[in-house]
């Protein structure tokens, strides 16, 4: 058993209720390898944005969970490095699809912990939410939870249609499991194509795609069933098309790409959004700069000499998103 907090990381239950009552949002980046994680520090270490490290289930495997133990001590020793004296810094499972898999990342020095049994029926969802709760907390670790469902492909989380949360059902939902937070459904969605063609428009001019609006109306029901609970949006991502036309422009292709207007975002993040998913970014971001790299020096061979473009348009991505999008940044 290790405990979170010798490894100088904090859980959520401070940092969503500064961020609920400041009117800001907190970063959620997905990482898998060391690239990312240089790239999140920097930016979190910089700006003085408190930040939530997450990983995936396939991340988690990828990545093997004793080494992600030590890259998170190692990413607060990291920040502390670049200045930052008391680093807030999260790690967090993101959609844990079984109770011994929560366990396990409480276990292994997670600070936060995500359940995601919302394609579960009702009384289920609850019954598992609730032993993930009761166990996590007695380790002081906090919990996510996630009523209503998102489309889109991420990692093994997949569904063809959303299902938006049901405001009525959030109170009920949130007393008798004691979650610490709440993911709902609004629109978002997984992946690099969170909309099919045809729930968009085309812009008459570019001919590119605009996606429909979030259901505003659906997180104002759920605030005002409960004010000032912390609520999580996942499959953030807006895709920004720089990086969908740079990887279409060196070999790449992704055809209709879109995500989530970032105007939308930023509304959201001032009302009880406190956390923003944001995990294909990071990936456009990535895959863009290091096709660039290598089409450009086809004689490049060194990883570091294409990772590092890579790592520093990731860093430009998460200052943007900090800054621009969350307005998390001074608030760590």
């Amino acid at each position: 058993m290790v405990s979170f907090k010798e490894l100088g990381l904090v859980n959520t239950r401070e940092m969503f209720a500064k961020a609920v009552k400041g009117g800001y949002a907190i970063p959620a980046f997905n990482f898998n390898n060391m690239e990312q994680l240089q790239a999140i520090i920097q930016a979190a270490a910089e700006l003085r944005s408190p930040v939530i490290l997450q990983v995936s289930k396939g991340a988690r495997n990828y990545a093997n969970q004793t080494l992600l133990r030590y890259m998170a001590q190692g990413a607060v020793e990291y920040a502390k490095e670049l200045g930052w004296e008391n680093p807030q810094i999260v790690l967090h499972l993101d959609h844990g699809d079984s109770f011994e898999l929560c366990k396990s990342c409480v276990d292994f020095g997670f600070s936060s912990v995500m359940i995601d049994a919302s394609s579960l029926p009702y009384e289920d969802n609850i019954a598992l939410t609730k032993k993930v709760v009761d166990y996590a907390h007695k380790y002081d670790v906090t919990v996510e939870a996630e009523l209503g469902v998102l489309a889109g492909v991420e990692e093994e989380v997949a569904s063809e249609v959303s299902h938006y949360t049901k405001p009525e059902e959030v109170v009920d939902f949130a007393t008798r499991t004691g979650c610490d937070s709440l993911a709902i459904s609004i629109g978002t969605s997984h992946g690099a194509y969170k909309f099919k063609p045809e729930q968009c428009t085309r812009d008459p001019k570019t001919g590119r795609l605009v996606p429909p609006p979030l259901a505003f109306d659906v997180l104002k029901g759920v605030e005002e069933q409960l004010p000032g609970f912390p609520i999580v949006l996942h499959g953030s991502s807006s895709v920004p098309q720089e990086y969908v036309d740079m990887i279409n422009k060196y070999g790449g292709k992704l055809p209709d790409a879109v995500g989530i207007p970032e105007e939308q975002l930023r509304l959201a993040a001032k009302s009880a959004v406190c956390k923003i998913n944001i995990d294909s970014d990071s990936r456009l971001a990535m895959t863009a700069a290091v096709r660039k790299d290598l089409y450009e020096n086809p004689g490049h061979f060194d990883p570091r000499q294409y990772l590092k473009p890579a790592r520093d348009e990731m860093k430009k991505m998460y200052i943007h998103k900090i800054v621009e999008v969350l307005g998390s940044d001074g608030k760590a």
